[in-house]
């Protein structure tokens, strides 16, 4: 009974998103507190257990980004760049979106998927301003981008930090294994945008030559708060890449920039933290919760018993359920808690399998579908949550559909490419 109340509840609010009938911060809130009222999640650990409750590390992480991204603002770094990226797309709309595709792709695997985002979105729709482009088709090919590109590395996308950490994969496994298929699959989903948003990029900018007219580096509104900004940031990357040797969690070092981001800066407080995204911080706050109930009552486990009962036996059949099951069912619950919650499974399959690297083979094919989930729906993944929100605050408003009708067909087609590599790399 409860498991049916679980996914009434938990497909009830998932339908309120999709269709746009509530903001999905106030549909969430509600869920969450139906599944605590019912008695689907245990009260007393939602704040404190992070796989049947809200995972503070994620959250944190999120609300340290936001106020650094909050503080380089105010140095005028956005409108720079924004004006520099103009110049040198000639007004070509194709262009454009090559350049921040590839910005947001090759920076994603060294900071992360959520963290660059958070940099490059506020560019784009400054860019797109100065030339008179619609801004939601290129900030959601840079999402698609990021998401794709954060697969090639161990910090570059949330689900490969808990898939490493229970693995026991390094760094450098990820890079090894996971980035050569991201970089072709990449690279073909370039070519891919041309058709994919071939109604967006018929047009060249009719404000060409008043932007090239424009002097970039007039936009640095505050070069000393600028100077100071980039050091931080810049330990804020190193961090990064080294907290499973600091072991430091990401959310802290993202908490420790954003101290020093308020110290340096002499700010007033409040101008910054009306930069925090609060909305999404809830919405994932009240999602955590939400599935935490699917967790608690077991449907979670009942889909990973079935998958072992059904595929233990064959790994290359394990691996693409995986990779494809992976993408269809985290598409719909974020692939965050996804990962945490079938990371077991995994690992139960990987236990059965005779061959030591077609086990680990399926680690890959957990990470890729996993990965490549996150361009499934507009809520697959903690990128897309704050790049619209950051669109919604900016005028530039993306519909859960407008994202997901280009999501699902890249999502595919990432996951067919992923799956013929895995194939036949290690079967």
């Amino acid at each position: 009974m409860n498991q049916v109340l679980a996914v009434t509840v938990f497909v009830g609010a998932f339908w309120f998103i999709a269709t746009e009938r509530a903001d999905k911060v106030k549909v969430v809130l509600v869920a969450a507190g139906l599944m605590t009222v019912l008695g689907l999640v245990p009260g007393e650990e939602v704040f404190y257990n992070p796989h049947v409750g809200i995972d503070w590390n994620v959250i944190f992480l999120l609300l340290g980004m936001m106020i650094i991204v909050g503080v380089v603002k105010h140095t005028g770094l956005f409108d720079f760049l924004a004006i520099w990226a103009a110049k040198r797309s000639r007004g070509s709309p194709f262009r454009l979106m090559v350049m921040l595709m590839i910005i947001t792709a090759v920076a994603s695997p060294l900071l992360d998927n959520v963290t660059i985002i958070m940099l490059v979105a506020p560019v784009t729709i400054v860019v797109c301003g100065r030339l008179g482009f619609a801004a939601q088709p290129f900030l959601i090919a840079e999402v698609l981008a990021a998401n794709i590109g954060g697969a090639a590395t161990l910090v570059g996308d949330p689900p490969n930090i808990i898939i490493g950490s229970r693995a026991g994969l390094s760094f450098n496994d990820f890079l090894l294994h996971m980035a050569p298929a991201v970089a072709v699959i990449f690279a073909l989903f370039v070519l891919f945008t041309r058709w994919l948003f071939r109604k967006h990029l018929r047009e060249r900018s009719e404000h060409i030559e008043t932007v090239a007219a424009l002097q970039e580096r007039r936009a640095i509104t505050d070069p000393r708060l600028l100077t100071r900004a980039m050091l931080v940031l810049a330990g804020v990357v190193v961090g990064f890449g080294l907290h499973s040797l600091l072991h430091v969690a990401p959310s802290i070092i993202a908490l420790l920039g954003a101290g020093a981001m308020v110290l340096i800066s002499r700010l007033d407080i409040g101008d910054i933290l009306r930069e925090v995204e609060w909305g999404t911080l809830v919405f994932f706050m009240g999602l955590f919760v939400m599935v935490a109930g699917l967790v608690h009552t077991g449907v979670i486990d009942l889909l990973g018993d079935a998958a072992v009962a059904a595929f233990g036996d064959n790994p290359l059949l394990a691996s693409a359920v995986l990779v494809f099951g992976s993408a269809v069912v985290a598409a719909f619950i974020d692939n965050i808690p996804y990962t945490t919650t079938m990371a077991p499974v995994v690992e139960g399959l990987v236990e059965q399998t005779p061959d030591p690297g077609q086990g680990r083979a399926l680690w890959w094919a957990f990470a890729f579908g996993a990965d490549f989930s996150g361009n499934g729906t507009a809520v697959a993944a903690s990128a897309n949550v704050v790049a619209l929100d950051i669109a919604r605050r900016a005028g530039h408003r993306i519909t859960f559909w407008q994202f997901t009708r280009y999501g699902v067909v890249v999502t595919a087609l990432s996951c067919v490419l992923a799956w013929i590599y895995v194939a036949v790399r290690y079967f």
